[in-house]
């Protein structure tokens, strides 16, 4: 429950499946309504007699996090992942947009320049209900590349940009050179990139990534190494046009800004 809790959950609730297979065992409330249901839910979940089923209930977004975390826990307490073992998975069906519940409106999961998959587009298809043609590359759970094919049409473009809320003025004065590409023919394009230090640490079975990578930094950006950063001379100043004020002087002035 605890894992639940710290992914978002309000908590954790469970059932345990009948001797019969067939009925659920546990708080009473929950089982009583889940009673009319409870022969579809445990087949559903594959579950047995004297197995625990755990639910979650919320946001989809919520629940989906936190029993992620639970099915984490419960993998790791039970010792359930077998050691130098290598699983690795391609995620492809991400949605276009998610929910900014503070701000009420469309954001795009990925990022706005991202394509949608063509067939939910098709003939006029919602284009907030879309996926997206984008996809992650994990390994043993962790992320360790990702990307996606772009929009190279300017009414793709501008759809998406109405979708998450940017006024044609505003789309027009932040990515105006984009879309007017578009109208000349900018050709299919997209991209991946990986995180070779991130996949290098768990190929490694390395606890941090800072131990692999050539210059780690401290928690306060300074390299050990090199003793990066260092002092910069009067001449390097100069040439960047940049005055060195006493710490008083500018800690008023930040104060004043």
């Amino acid at each position: 429950a605890a894992a639940a809790v710290a992914a978002g959950a309000g908590g954790l609730a469970y059932a345990r499946v009948g001797s019969d297979g067939a009925t659920l065992e546990g708080g009473k409330a929950l089982c009583e309504g889940l009673a009319p249901v409870a022969a579809a839910l445990i087949a559903t979940c594959g579950a047995g007699a004297g197995d625990l089923i755990l639910f979650g209930a919320g946001e989809e977004a919520t629940v989906n996090k936190a029993l992620d975390r639970v099915r984490q826990f419960v993998a790791a307490t039970l010792d359930m992942v077998p050691p130098g073992q290598h699983a690795v998975l391609w995620i492809t069906e991400f949605p276009m947009f998610e929910r900014n519940a503070e701000e009420d409106r469309l954001e795009a999961l990925h990022h706005p320049f991202t394509a949608p998959n063509q067939s939910d587009v098709a003939n006029g298809g919602d284009i907030t209900k879309a996926r997206a043609i984008a996809y992650d590359l994990v390994y043993n759970g962790v992320e360790v590349g990702g990307g996606s094919l772009r929009i190279y049409r300017r009414d793709v473009q501008e759809q998406v940009f109405d979708a998450i809320g940017l006024s044609k003025e505003e789309a027009e004065e932040k990515f105006g050179y984009l879309m007017e590409a578009f109208q000349y023919g900018a050709p299919p394009h997209g991209g991946m990139a990986f995180g070779l230090d991130r996949l290098v640490m768990l190929m490694c079975g390395a606890k941090s990534i800072r131990d692999v990578i050539a210059f780690p930094k401290t928690a306060t950006a300074q390299c050990l190494l090199t003793a990066a950063p260092g002092d910069v001379s009067e001449e390097q100043l100069k040439d960047l046009h940049i005055a060195r004020l006493p710490r008083a002087t500018a800690l008023d002035a930040t104060a004043q800004a």
